[in-house]
């Protein structure tokens, strides 16, 4: 096995990319949690996303989310927008990190904010320009990277073309979301290559779905590439509604749980988070995918010494 980093950096998503794929629940109840999940010891969390409340009905109450939430100190907060409106929004929010989404398939972009992946790319530059004057920082995040549920596989060079216009329009930084879950570790590994070798200096993040059982076994190659940024959902909430036939998010509890167990530190406390995820199924009112919460007690590990 190649050398593996001694620490991993979690993004939460489960307070937006979670709860705007389940049914909407109250104010009340998305404060609770996000306040529950920044007591953990994650060190990023996403937020909210800032979108027209006739699209994303889970998310109508987003400004009054973030002004209820306690800030958590050494907490990363961020925040998704759609366009300017949005990114407008977020600012006036105080938010200085901004993710952005783009899809590498045209048909899952179309399905998504109803235009081209090229017509987004073309947005993405102007909200990059209208953020970096506001001295926010621009994550974007590239969906279907690994497979879409209308076009089929997705050539890994067209997602490093998106990545050479999204750089040189200015992006901070970058995502690759395997949003129908069809990634698994030779479309990882063939991916983060097409990429590196043409823009190995842009930090890279990876959002892996559980469709097919195989977010883990990603997570592990990625790490093995020298990825140690990654997304998770507290609990596997989540999905996504432009996808069909997408189950979960990895279930944050489940990454924490192994990355500990292979002595790689996260800075979460795992049994923290359990609570959270046992407070997100009272909060739906349902069972979620997590193994770990069916699995018991042994579950509550420390991590290994390095």
């Amino acid at each position: 096995m190649a050398d593996l980093p001694d620490s991993v950096s979690i993004r939460e998503v489960g307070p937006r990319d979670g709860l705007q794929n389940e049914e909407p629940i109250p104010t009340d109840a998305k404060v609770r949690l996000l306040d529950a999940l920044s007591a953990t010891g994650v060190r990023r969390i996403e937020a909210v996303s800032f979108v027209h409340p006739k699209a994303i009905p889970q998310m109508a109450d987003a400004d009054e989310v973030w002004r209820r939430a306690v800030r958590a100190d050494g907490v990363r907060y961020s925040a998704l927008v759609p366009n300017t409106r949005g990114a407008q929004r977020a600012l006036a929010a105080g938010f200085t990190e901004i993710e952005v989404v783009v899809s590498a398939s045209d048909t899952h972009n179309r399905r998504n904010v109803n235009r081209s992946t090229d017509e987004s790319l073309d947005d993405i530059a102007e909200l990059i320009d209208l953020l970096h004057g506001a001295s926010a920082r621009v994550e974007v995040i590239v969906a279907t990277s690994f497979g879409c549920p209308y076009e089929g596989d997705v050539d890994p060079k067209r997602v490093a073309g998106i990545v050479d216009r999204v750089v040189r329009d200015g992006a901070d930084r970058v995502a690759f979301g395997d949003t129908t879950g069809m990634g698994t570790p030779r479309r990882v590994r063939e991916l983060l290559t097409a990429v590196r070798d043409r823009n190995a200096h842009v930090p890279v993040l990876l959002h892996f779905h559980n469709t097919r059982g195989t977010a883990l076994a990603n997570l592990l190659t990625a790490l093995e590439l020298g990825v140690t940024e990654f997304d998770a959902s507290v609990g596997g909430l989540g999905g996504c509604p432009y996808a069909p036939g997408a189950s979960g998010n990895l279930a944050t509890e489940e990454a924490v749980h192994m990355l500990h167990d292979m002595g790689i530190d996260t800075g979460i406390d795992l049994a923290a988070l359990i609570e959270a995820a046992e407070l997100a199924e009272h909060l739906l009112g349902k069972k979620l995918p997590s193994g770990v919460l069916r699995a018991g007690p042994r579950t509550r590990l420390t991590p290994m010494p390095s």
